[in-house]
């Protein structure tokens, strides 16, 4: 399969998500609460304010606010992060309800909540079947070692980076070197498969790694980078390069 040696994901929406979805996580939360939101409703803020949130931005005029980066390298600024994230949501829905992003925060960092993309698994193994080492570089906090281990595809990994443990975040290019000097390959003979533009496919191709860039809800008709809606449709496109 080309000259690739080691293929490595993103983490989250790429291998894993909430499930059934963020939006109808956050609306049976608000339900719980006794407020009358829809899934619909929460894509909609969603669609407003950032469609991949880790682009989400801050106002320059809300002094607890925080951007997205070094939210992940530890628990006090995922916290913070989160919880700025979650003020906006709440805000943007028109409800007044101090507890509901503590809530929210709590039901977001159960492991529970999340569960792998149908796709994930077989295409794993297949990777495997076809000689390809595998590898993970996430902006995730350290609690995604344990989630991997209760999804059952932690020991799948030869090489895991993730920034809460490294203490390095993408888009950055030192967690991506990292990773390569872990896997022991040159950058031409790795693949990068994530979601998201900027702190995937962009970093990644600097670098001089190969880059396949997953759109699963049909975002980025017009990226530059090889992309597929599905992981199935992984393994011809790494059989292009």
């Amino acid at each position: 399969m080309s000259d690739v040696k080691v293929v490595f994901f993103d983490a989250g929406e790429t291998l894993l998500h909430p499930h059934p979805s963020f939006s109808e996580i956050f609306a049976s939360v608000c339900r719980e609460a006794g407020y009358d939101v829809s899934p619909r409703a929460v894509e909609a803020v969603q669609e407003r304010l950032a469609p991949h949130l880790m682009d989400l931005q801050h106002d320059d005029d809300d002094d607890d606010a925080r951007p997205y980066a070094g939210s992940s390298l530890d628990e006090r600024e995922a916290r913070r992060f989160w919880m700025y994230l979650y003020r906006r949501f709440v805000a943007e829905l028109g409800l007044d309800d101090d507890s509901l992003p503590e809530a929210l925060f709590a039901r977001f960092s159960d492991l529970a909540t999340y569960k792998l993309f149908d796709d994930v698994e077989p295409v794993l193994h297949d990777l495997q079947a076809a000689g390809l080492r595998l590898g993970l570089i996430s902006n995730f906090e350290r609690w995604l070692e344990e989630l991997l281990v209760e999804l059952e595809i932690g020991h799948l990994f030869d090489v895991v980076t993730i920034s809460g443990v490294a203490g390095i975040e993408k888009p950055d290019r030192e967690i991506y070197e990292l990773a390569l000097r872990n896997a022991g390959v040159a950058p031409h003979d790795a693949v990068h498969v994530g979601d998201s533009p900027s702190m995937d496919a962009e970093p990644a191709a600097a670098l001089g790694m190969k880059v396949v860039l997953l759109d699963r809800a049909g975002r980025y008709s017009d990226a530059p980078w090889p992309r597929i809606e599905s992981l199935k449709e992984l393994q011809a496109a790494i059989s292009n390069f």
